[in-house]
């Protein structure tokens, strides 16, 4: 088998990874993944304890115990350029030996669990809900650098998207673990996210700067395909969800609801909102 080289696979001087800065050994069956840094404690609060922590730039890592079973918690900071990097080196520590720098014959599957902040784009999912995502639509490009196989339905799915928004580019959209969506999901809200790369003008914000797309806000809400509806805002999920599929890593974004777009209103106390989420995970690993 061939080797990945040092400037492609880069490790730092004590054989762990690039970025995270952690080693195989830092791995557990089910890693829960968050944006902000500072929700990790939010996770890790709740651990019985914590035996390993990491901080390297936005990449914050907690290893510790809850009920008998050990769980990673790890922050990935804002967007898909992250969460590329997030999920590139997960997927080496998981499959590649770092230390001959080959791929492990027998590969292993992550099951990965996003804990995330959204927002609402219909009236009807309220602030404070919790939104487990079916599918995910990326208006970001970072698969315009990725070979990703689609189906017929989610092919069909992004050329509406671009016809009904005018959008210059064609979006994309993968579906998250049905296996995962069933223990953690099976009573939570289900909606379809979009994924966008920035939180203004690409979520249809309008401040002191004109913006091109001035009813995408209103074009997504409404939109629907048969019976598949848009549900909300968020940065990161359509990008965990492509690359878990390319990587064969078992993946589901679970999203509170801070903030409903066409109502105009923003969570009284968004860490309860989160606080609650969390617990539900952690009690259905």
């Amino acid at each position: 088998m061939a080797s990945y080289p040092e400037s492609e696979l880069i490790l730092n001087p004590d054989g762990s990874v690039y970025h995270l800065n952690l080693k195989p050994k830092h791995l557990s069956d089910t890693i829960i993944v968050v944006g902000d840094p500072g929700r990790v404690h939010r996770v890790s609060q709740f651990f019985d304890d914590v035996d390993f922590e990491m901080n390297k730039r936005e990449f914050i890592t907690h290893i510790g115990q809850y009920k008998g079973k050990r769980i990673t918690v790890l922050s990935t900071g804002l967007g898909t350029d992250n969460v590329e990097i997030v999920m590139t080196e997960l997927d080496a520590l998981a499959n590649i030996n770092l230390k001959t720098r080959e791929p492990i014959k027998k590969r292993k599957s992550l099951n990965i669990i996003r804990i995330g902040s959204s927002a609402s784009i219909q009236e009807d999912i309220r602030v404070g809900s919790h939104v487990a995502s079916e599918y995910a639509v990326g208006l970001d490009t970072l698969m315009q650098f990725y070979n990703l196989p689609q189906t017929t339905t989610e092919i069909s799915i992004c050329k509406a998207i671009k016809e009904k928004t005018k959008l210059s580019f064609m979006p994309y959209c993968v579906k998250g673990s049905s296996d995962l969506m069933k223990q953690f999901g099976s009573d939570l809200v289900k909606g379809n996210t979009v994924t966008t790369p920035g939180f203004y003008a690409p979520q249809g914000r309008n401040l002191r700067i004109p913006i091109k797309h001035k009813n995408l806000l209103q074009d997504l809400n409404y939109f629907h395909l048969n019976d598949f509806w848009l549900t909300n805002f968020e940065m990161e999920t359509a990008g965990y969800y492509a690359l878990g599929l390319l990587m064969g890593h078992n993946m589901l974004s679970l999203n509170a609801i801070l903030a409903n777009r066409i109502r105009n209103t923003f969570s009284t106390n968004p860490n309860r909102v989160i606080d609650s989420l969390v617990r539900k995970v952690l009690e259905r690993i």
